[in-house]
C-alpha cells in the first residue's frame, strides 16, 4: 500500500524565470546628456564666430597672446631666470627698482607686421587671429571691380566702332582700327593698311584722317576712369639718313604726335601715363616684319585692379616737347623710310 501511494505521488513542479534583457533602453536619461553636451558645444561655436566678427584685429591678437603668450626668453638667468626681468646697476649686485618688471608687446596693425616679429609662438598666434572671412570679401570685391572694368571696356569698344560707321568719311577705315585685350588692359591700335596710311612716309605729322579717329577715340574714353599708355611702332624697313634717325626717334615722335592729338581732342592730360617708341620690336604681324600692319599706334587703357608700369619695354628715345618739330622730316634722299 507504501508503494502504491509512493508511485501515485504528484510530480514536482519546478518554474524557471528568466530575466531578459528589455529592449526600453532608449527610454533612459543617457542621450539627453549627450545631446546637452552637442548643443553647449555649438553654442561655444557660434559664439566663436560672432567673437571673430564682431572684434577687431588688435583684440583677436591680444585674445590669441591670452592663450599663447610669449616667451620673454629661453635663457636660465636674467630675464628669462633668476632675476625676472630686473638688472644690475653698476654699483654691484642689487637689482634695480626703477627698471620696470614685465613683458611689452606691440600690437601690429596689419598682418604683415606680426609676421615680421622674430617671436615664432607671437606669429603663430598672429596667423590664428586673421580673418579669413576678410581675404574672402576682398578677393569678392577684387572679381566685381574686374568685372565692372570689362564691362566699360566692352562699352567703349562698342561705343567706338558705331561711331566710326557713323562718320561717312571714316568709314573706309573700319580695317585700320583693331581692339583687344592684353595683359595690361584694353587696347586701341590705329595700324597702317596697304594704299592706306595714318603718318606719311618718315615724318611723324599725322593725316587729317588720323586726327579726325583719334577724336572718336576720345569720346569713347574720355569718361573711363583708366589711365592711358602710348605706344608708337614701325615695321623692320630702316630708316638710313646721315643724322642718326632711325626708327626709334621716328616711333617715340608719333607716339608724342599722338599725344597731342588726343589732349587737342578734349583728353585730360593727367590720364596719360606714359608715351614710348618700340621702333620694330613688336610687330603686329609677326610672320612679315615688313607688312605696313605694323606701322601703328597702340592707345592702351590700363587695368585699375592691377595697374603695370612699362618696364619690360625697351628704353625709348625721350619725346620732343610740345609744338617742337619732328626731327629728320620725310626720309632724305637715298633713305628709306617708314
Amino acid at each position: 500500500m507504501a508503494k502504491q501511494e509512493e508511485g501515485n505521488a504528484a510530480p514536482t513542479i519546478i518554474i524557471k524565470k528568466v530575466k531578459k534583457g528589455g529592449h526600453g533602453g532608449h527610454h533612459g536619461g543617457a542621450w539627453k546628456v549627450a545631446y546637452a553636451d552637442f548643443v553647449t558645444a555649438m553654442m561655444a561655436f557660434f559664439l566663436l564666430l560672432w567673437l571673430l566678427q564682431a572684434t577687431t584685429e588688435e583684440q583677436k591678437l591680444g585674445i590669441a597672446n591670452y592663450f599663447a603668450p610669449s616667451s620673454v626668453s629661453r635663457a636660465t638667468s636674467g630675464g628669462g631666470g633668476l632675476m625676472g626681468g630686473r638688472t644690475f646697476t653698476k654699483k654691484g649686485a642689487s637689482p634695480n627698482d626703477q627698471t620696470p618688471i614685465g613683458v611689452m608687446i606691440k600690437l601690429p596693425t596689419n598682418p604683415a607686421d606680426a609676421e615680421s616679429q622674430d617671436n615664432p609662438e607671437t606669429n603663430e598666434a598672429d596667423t590664428m587671429a586673421q580673418d579669413p572671412a576678410g581675404d574672402m570679401a576682398a578677393r569678392d570685391m577684387e572679381k566685381l571691380l574686374a568685372k565692372q572694368e570689362e564691362a566699360q571696356f566692352a562699352a567703349a569698344e562698342q561705343a567706338l566702332q558705331k561711331a566710326i560707321e557713323g562718320v561717312p568719311d571714316l568709314r573706309s577705315l573700319t580695317n585700320n582700327l583693331v581692339i583687344d585685350r592684353t595683359e595690361d588692359g584694353m587696347r586701341i591700335q590705329i595700324v597702317d593698311e596697304v594704299g592706306k596710311s595714318m603718318f606719311p612716309s618718315g615724318s611723324a605729322e599725322m593725316f587729317d584722317h588720323t586726327r579726325k579717329l583719334l577724336s572718336l577715340v576720345v569720346d569713347a574714353i574720355r569718361k573711363l576712369p583708366q589711365q592711358i599708355a602710348i605706344k608708337g611702332h614701325t615695321d623692320s624697313t630702316p630708316y638710313a639718313n646721315t643724322h642718326g634717325y632711325s626708327n626709334w626717334e621716328l616711333s617715340s615722335d608719333r607716339a608724342n604726335s599722338s599725344r597731342r592729338a588726343l589732349i587737342k581732342a578734349g583728353l585730360p592730360p593727367e590720364r596719360i601715363s606714359s608715351v614710348v617708341g618700340l621702333a620694330d620690336t613688336d610687330h603686329l604681324d609677326k610672320d612679315n616684319p615688313f607688312s605696313p600692319r605694323n606701322r601703328r599706334i597702340s592707345i592702351i587703357l590700363l587695368r585699375n585692379s592691377a595697374p603695370r608700369a612699362l618696364a619690360s619695354a625697351p628704353a625709348p628715345r625721350p619725346a620732343p616737347a610740345d609744338g617742337a618739330p619732328a626731327p629728320g622730316g620725310d626720309a632724305p634722299p637715298g633713305g628709306i623710310a617708314n
